[in-house]
């Protein structure tokens, strides 16, 4: 079965809170820019280190591989659960 984009978006990407959270992330991607933490086309990810997109505080933000920043367990809130702690 193919993927319905369209509906997709119009259910969860296209909600006011996803559009808050995804413009928030691209925000954070661009203080890193321009700070030189990372470059253009770097495939390094910024990571929010308590899990909350919407906090983009410098000490809350962290060059990360991707298969780091994408790999770590969700709980029901949505958190990451950090196996270090």
């Amino acid at each position: 079965m193919a993927r319905n984009y369209k509906s997709e978006y119009k259910n969860y990407q296209g909600s006011p809170e996803q559009i808050a959270r995804r413009s928030s992330r691209n925000k954070a991607r661009r203080a890193a820019l321009k700070a030189g933490v990372v470059t253009k086309g770097s495939s390094a990810d910024i990571g929010h280190k308590n899990g909350n997109p919407l906090d983009n505080r410098p000490s809350n933000l962290e060059a990360v591989p991707k298969s780091v920043n994408r790999s770590y367990p969700r709980t029901k809130t949505a958190r990451k659960r950090n196996p270090k702690d």
